[in-house]
């Protein structure tokens, strides 16, 4: 049938992988990083804008029991982020929303520890995330959002190559009951081998 697309299941195209760079390593997120996460997880700031809103121990507990259920079901692939100088965790992202019939998904719920923030962590995890879709899952489009007010990741996503698409207006319900716009950014392949090399260079800084 024209336009017809067979629906395939996540787990058959993506994976669990481990990803390995310079500064981190991401490898599937399990019940053993809790106690390494919970040395970095509950600064105020690393919450603020999303949809969990600040953290304790309960509510991490909560957070890593949501991915390992949707890993073992196949709708996300949850990466703890391993420091490779103490070999700890110090924070995690994923894919999600994973669409394998039109080859699209999406890098989320990311976040490092504050003492990590602008060491190059991050930036290194999205460059092994981002070259993992494109290079060896075939991906034809990698999307990101964010909390339409939180300058700070959306200027961290402008600066990694992503494309600006605009804001889907009253888009979750966040903890205190308001409404979040939420603001969407992509890369799509064609613009990957110019975004990978401006990645790389910043890292070599």
């Amino acid at each position: 049938m024209p336009g017809y697309h067979r629906r395939v299941p996540t787990q058959t195209w993506i994976e669990p992988v481990v990803l390995t760079g310079s500064r981190v390593r991401l490898e599937p997120l399990s019940a053993g990083h809790l106690a390494d996460l919970e040395r970095v997880a509950f600064d105020l700031p690393i919450w603020q804008w999303t949809i969990m809103g600040p953290q304790d121990a309960d509510g991490l507990r909560g957070w890593l029991g949501a991915a390992l259920a949707n890993q073992e079901a196949g709708t996300e692939r949850p990466f703890a982020t391993i420091d490779l100088a103490s070999g700890r965790a110090i924070g995690s992202s994923r894919y999600m929303s994973i669409v394998p019939e039109h080859k699209r998904l999406e890098i989320g719920w990311t976040w490092v520890g504050s003492a990590y923030q602008r060491s190059g962590a991050n930036r290194e995890a999205k460059l092994l995330q981002l070259t993992h879709a494109f290079e060896s899952l075939g991906a034809n489009r990698v999307e990101f959002k964010t909390h339409a007010r939180n300058e700070r990741s959306r200027t961290a996503l402008t600066g990694i190559g992503a494309t600006f698409e605009g804001v889907f207006r009253s888009h979750v319900i966040t903890p205190d009951g308001s409404l979040r716009d939420s603001a969407y950014f992509s890369v799509i392949a064609p613009e990957w081998p110019g975004i990978k090399a401006a990645l790389v260079a910043g890292l070599l800084r």
